[in-house]
């Protein structure tokens, strides 16, 4: 699952170094506590991103709120501020692991190189990039069975995932990942997304923008 959180419109949740150490240890805490196994993330100065595998349904909302609960306070106490700081309930999308969990573990950890704030991946302190592609010792991640696969040993696995990154996400597969994030669709193929569809006994494909959204027509156009 790809979740993301952002700051109340838009403005700064990190301050300094301190706050994103503080962060790091709530959601160490949190994921372990709701068994969620966490396998990318970035902070960045105004959001968080996050790809997890969840043991519950619940797993990820009892996170972001343990999360969230705690950094807010923390935050109010260190700086003297009240008020809300997040921009309501976190956006997540179900990732189809076999063909899309490298993309978006792609995705979130080159998010610091399209806001212009690095040149290089390993740049990046607040990012899972150095613990999967360098083998950086952190005891945040959890490597999924896609990223073992990489290769026989852990030592090949880093550079085979070093090498996807030798090559840019394309525009509409940013496009694809932002809009079923934003909207709570699947990131994947039909097929995927039928059974997910099947499994909850609900859409998980967003409409198109336009039309009557009680038509047979409009609830039958794909994404």
């Amino acid at each position: 699952m790809h979740l993301i959180q952002r700051g109340n419109n838009r403005q700064a949740i990190f301050f300094a170094d301190e706050d994103y150490q503080f962060y790091y240890e709530a959601l160490q805490d949190a994921a372990h506590r709701y068994q969620c196994a966490v396998h990318a993330y970035v902070f960045m100065t105004n959001h968080v991103h996050l790809l997890l595998t969840p043991s519950s349904e619940d797993g990820p909302s009892r996170v972001m709120q343990s999360v969230g609960r705690r950094y807010v306070r923390y935050v109010n106490t260190a700086y003297r501020r009240t008020g809300t700081l997040w921009e309501g309930r976190f956006k997540s999308a179900i990732v189809d692991s076999e063909r899309y969990l490298l993309v978006c573990s792609r995705y979130i950890e080159m998010n610091p190189i399209r806001a212009g704030m690095v040149s290089a991946p390993q740049q990046y302190r607040w990012s899972s990039y150095r613990g999967n592609a360098q083998g950086q010792a952190d005891s945040l991640l959890s490597s999924h069975d896609v990223y073992q696969r990489l290769g026989q040993d852990l030592a090949s696995c880093r550079e085979g995932y070093r090498q996807l990154f030798e090559r840019q996400l394309d525009v509409v597969t940013l496009g694809q990942i932002r809009l079923a994030t934003e909207t709570g669709a699947v990131i994947g193929n039909d097929r995927f997304r039928d059974e997910i569809e099947l499994a909850l006994n609900r859409r998980v494909r967003p409409y198109r923008h336009g039309g009557d959204r009680k038509s047979k027509a409009f609830r039958d156009q794909e994404l």
